[in-house]
């Protein structure tokens, strides 16, 4: 298990003074500007070395992505878009961050928007984080009485300043692009890429958007060295990270832990094991909503990472689990899970618009095991023909649980359908 002095997040419950006071007493604006002292380049080579990949889902390394922001201004600001929408169903790790430990994000992005050339950064958080918006924003308020954020900030040399945007309870501002439509003032929409918003993003300007806890680790890792932070997890997964546990545990939670533990070991440590013990574990979705729900015996040996979980024909996402026991009924849990992504749907691509709409249909009837065998086949076609067809991610994201079950619950759907037929067929025989 993770040691306490290698914890970047240090006020996770709340526990501690979360103002800017209790953040500095916990390290948190130490030395920044001798950090920005040193240079984008040092910055960005030093986030290259730690191996950190993006927290917010896909896993692109972070030192890269910033690298691909133009050098020299062409005349056109930069900026860094941070984003704290966090809507994916199951994941609950960012907000922890916004309400107890909110200067760490704060300093991040003043380095961050440094190393990109950015003089404004906007923080996009989420429409129903009424009270992390509060709290992040009442440091932000501390942050610039102290001289921390506005000119000169910390001393640095750096002219910078932080916006908080509230969004309106969409999921697909989630999607980096839709995103910032919505924060132009339009409807959240995604963008065709290229342009990437490294060339064109915020206002046509080069913008890098960023998931929260991936901005948030940014002046520990500094402050310890690349090479510390890459010292934690399996090559190409490096570093620590949060994770959460939701569902079936006996102590669901937020926790701090490195990356490539096993799940077993991290349900047993951390969750307090499955509820009615090991052997009562179903199944689970190991990163959010989206990721392709993993059986029981899957899980044996199974490693939470990105290379792990892709490896188990799933995928790591934002890494909050969620755990399933024995009495839940899969089948329904996807439906719902179908049922949410369809209402999510912006509606541009075709694929996705009635794509997810006929999948939530056919889940409806296979539930009620109303459908016939052959359309368990065709629903993974459609779903094949969902995924990678669309403009952004949701499309996969909506086809992946689908597949998931049928290629790991087919027994129990196959059940389903001829017990609901036998069923129909004694009542006939009755009449």
């Amino acid at each position: 298990m993770l040691k306490d002095q290698d914890r970047i997040f240090t006020n996770i419950y709340g526990m501690y003074d979360r103002s800017l006071k209790g953040a500095q007493s916990r390290g948190c604006w130490d030395g920044t500007k001798d950090i920005i002292a040193k240079g984008r380049d040092w910055i960005v080579n030093e986030m290259k070395a730690s191996g950190l990949r993006g927290r917010g889902g896909a896993g692109f390394p972070t030192g890269l992505k910033w690298s691909f922001m133009p050098k020299e201004s062409d005349g056109r600001p930069a900026y860094l878009v941070i984003n704290a929408d966090e809507s994916e169903p199951g994941t609950c790790k960012d907000r922890e961050i916004m309400r107890h430990d909110p200067h760490t994000l704060i300093e991040g992005a003043l380095i961050a928007s440094f190393a990109m050339n950015a003089h404004a950064c906007y923080i996009y958080i989420r429409g129903e984080y009424i009270r992390e918006r509060e709290a992040l924003q009442r440091a932000i308020d501390e942050a610039y009485a102290a001289g921390l954020l506005g000119p000169n900030a910390a001393k640095s040399g750096w002219d910078f300043d932080l916006y908080l945007h509230h969004g309106a309870g969409a999921y697909i501002c989630g999607e980096e692009t839709a995103l910032l439509e919505s924060l132009e003032g339009r409807k959240g929409m995604p963008r065709m890429k290229p342009p990437f918003p490294a060339g064109a993003g915020l206002y046509g300007c080069p913008t890098t958007v960023n998931n929260v806890e991936s901005i948030a680790v940014v002046p520990t890792i500094l402050r310890r060295g690349g090479d510390w932070f890459a010292g934690f997890g399996r090559p190409n997964n490096a570093g620590t990270k949060l994770f959460a546990l939701t569902g079936h545990v006996n102590n669901p939670c937020v926790f701090e832990e490195s990356m490539s533990m096993p799940v077993r070991e991290m349900i047993e440590k951390h969750g307090g094991g499955i509820r009615g013990g090991w052997d009562n574990l179903k199944a689970i979705i190991p990163g959010g909503a989206s990721c392709p729900i993993l059986p029981k015996d899957a899980l044996e040996d199974a490693i939470m990472d990105f290379d792990g979980m892709r490896e188990k024909q799933s995928s790591f996402g934002t890494g909050c689990m969620i755990v399933m026991d024995q009495s839940t009924d899969v089948v329904k849990a996807v439906w719902r899970l179908s049922a949410f992504f369809k209402h999510e749907s912006c509606g541009q691509c075709t694929p996705c618009r009635e794509g997810t709409g006929w999948m939530m249909r056919v889940m409806d009837r296979l539930v009620r095991g109303e459908a016939e065998l052959e359309e368990i086949d065709m629903l993974y076609a459609v779903s094949k023909q969902v995924e990678g067809h669309t403009i952004c991610a949701l499309g996969d994201a909506a086809a992946w649980p689908v597949q998931g079950l049928i290629r790991n619950f087919r027994g129990e759907i196959e059940s389903r359908i001829k017990a609901a037929r036998a069923a129909r067929s004694s009542a006939l025989a009755a009449e």
